[in-house]
Parts: C-alpha cells; sequence; structure tokens
C-alpha cells in the first residue's frame, strides 16, 4: 500500500523515519524519494533482509542507517544513534513475500523443505523445534488461538502419535499431515487445511504477537509532537491489537460513565487518522494479490 503510507506519513524534508520491517527497503525507497534530505533508520530481524534493502538503498548514502534487531526494541537503537524522537515510524507486519519464496525458509508447505520458519535465521528455536518438542496441550493452545483452527486437538494427536515414531522435519510432511486428518483436508478448496496450522506455527516461533503489542506502544512514545505512525496487519489477530491500542491511546479519559467528572487525569496521547482500517485498491491487489488481506491504520502524536 504505497500510496497510503506516503499519504498519511508526509514525509517531510530533513525528517527522521524509522522503517521497522524494512524488508526489501521498497516503503523506505519511496520516502526517501518524497522527501529530500530525510534520514531514514532501518529496521529488520531478516539479515538476507537487511543485505537487500542496503543494495537498494544505497544511493541515498549516510541519509540512511540499517541495523540487525526487531522493532519492539527501537528504542535502543535510537539511543545508539542519539536521536530522542522520529517524526514517522513504518510497520508493515508478518511474513514477507521474499520469505514465503524462498524454500529454504521453511514458511510455505507450497515447497518441501526444513520445518524453519524463523523470520532471523541466526536465533531462537524452529518451527520443527515447536511441533517435536512441545506437550500437546500447548500445540493446541498455538493452533487454536494463533491459527484459529477448529480441528487442532485433532491435529496435534496425529502430530504426537507421528513424532514418536519420528520427528517431524519437513514442511510437505506436516502439510500432508495435516491433510489426512481434517475432514475433507484432500478435497480442492480455496484455503488449504495446512494454512492455519502454518500460521500458528509461524506466529509462535517469531514470538510476533507480543512484537507487534510491544513494539506499537513503544513505537508511539517514540513519536515527536505531530510524529505520525502507520502500520499495516496481513491478519485479524494482528489488527485487533493494533486498533485496540491505537484506540486506547486516542480515547484519554477512562473513567466509569457514572462519574460527573474524569478522576483518572488520563489525556489522549495520539489522534486517529484512519478511523477503520484502509484496504488495498483494486489495481494494487490485481498486481499483487498478496494486498487483499492488508489492513492500515494510522495516528499522529499528539502535542
Amino acid at each position: 500500500m504505497p500510496r497510503e503510507v506516503l499519504d498519511l506519513l508526509q514525509p517531510r524534508a530533513g525528517g527522521i523515519y524509522l522503517d521497522g520491517t524494512l524488508g526489501g527497503g521498497g516503503h523506505s525507497r519511496l520516502l526517501l524519494e518524497a522527501a529530500p534530505e530525510a534520514r531514514l533508520i532501518g529496521i529488520d530481524r531478516d539479515q538476507a533482509a537487511l543485505t537487500k534493502a542496503a543494495e537498494v538503498l544505497a544511493p541515498w548514502g549516510d541519509r540512511v542507517s540499517l541495523h540487525h534487531q526487531t522493532f519492539d526494541r527501537a528504542a535502543e537503537v535510537l539511543a545508539e544513534l542519539k536521536i530522542d524522537g522520529l517524526d514517522g515510524m513504518l510497520l508493515d507486519l508478518g511474513v514477507s513475500s521474499h520469505q514465503l519464496d524462498t524454500a529454504e525458509r521453511g514458511f510455505s508447505f507450497r515447497f518441501d523443505a526444513p520445518l524453519d520458519m524463523r523470520m532471523d535465521g541466526s536465533a531462537g528455536q524452529t518451527a520443527a523445534d515447536l511441533v517435536n518438542g512441545l506437550a500437546e496441550e500447548e500445540l493446541v493452545k498455538i493452533f487454536f488461538q494463533y491459527g484459529e483452527e477448529r480441528y487442532s486437538r485433532r491435529i496435534v494427536r496425529a502430530i504426537v502419535a507421528r513424532r514418536q515414531e519420528q520427528p517431524i522435519n519437513r514442511t510437505g510432511e506436516l502439510a500432508e499431515l495435516i491433510r489426512k486428518v481434517v475432514p475433507a483436508g484432500r478435497k480442492p478448496t480455496r484455503i488449504d487445511p495446512a494454512t492455519r496450522v502454518f500460521q500458528a506455527l509461524r506466529i509462535a516461533v517469531n514470538q510476533e504477537l507480543e512484537q507487534v503489542e510491544q513494539g506499537v506502544a513503544r513505537g508511539i512514545e517514540l513519536l515527536k509532537p505531530g510524529g505520525r505512525l502507520v502500520v499495516i496487519s496481513f491478519h485479524s489477530l494482528e489488527d485487533r491489537i493494533v486498533k485496540q491500542l491505537f484506540r486506547a491511546q486516542a480515547k484519554g479519559c477512562d473513567c466509569p460513565p457514572r462519574f460527573p467528572i474524569c478522576q483518572c487525569g488520563k489525556q489522549p496521547v495520539v489522534k486517529l487518522l484512519t478511523r477503520k482500517g484502509l484496504k488495498a485498491q483494486a489495481d494494487e491487489i490485481e498486481m499483487n494479490p498478496r494486498s487483499r488481506s492488508a489492513v492500515l491504520r494510522a495516528v499522529s502524536r499528539l502535542d
């Protein structure tokens, strides 16, 4: 959603902006083109993304600073750079197209590959570690809460039975196991039965929802007065967190309605720039079908 991002961020000459999910650097490139002399701090937990973005953003030289970090720790990066506030911040949440399309990363069951799913391939547990190591109830909770999978318990029982014979280490093996135990799982449908489980595992491996909650809240704190935070989500769990955080920060007083006078003294911190989440337009969806799921929300920091 490049047009919407630029419209809401309103990058200005000489401003300081942070792209907390740098990816291939596409949004950052557009921002730098739109704002002469603007400074861009790029953060990504994926070293491969940083390498690609460094090539894309090379023409802007020392106006760009790239960091291998997670966006919920953006404050640490700014402290190192001695920057005390941002004019704008962008978070484009979820897995990137490059990660999905790189078979060996193990994000997609379109390829038979190692069951990895780590956005930062240098640290943390893999999806295979979770599938083969977690207790039955923990796996059920992950699949149900993060994937909203109605057959979570049935799928987990099949996983536990299989892993007692041998570890499940390949994406294809896990996907086929799921299709066998989900009713009508082998019939052609719009959504593959493995989709929700793979989403749930990816979220758990990368602790995505915890990062969204912490990263968005801290991102608001990093904004200068008038600074803007733009967040793009790709599934309802992320979007719900963003929506609730934005509304809470925009609300101010949270005293019970029966109180005639505010007792809490809480003031609004941000102004909502999007009352409802924005969706990608038809021409973008035609060029990039994955954008169909995108929801964009934005706020500006009050004085």
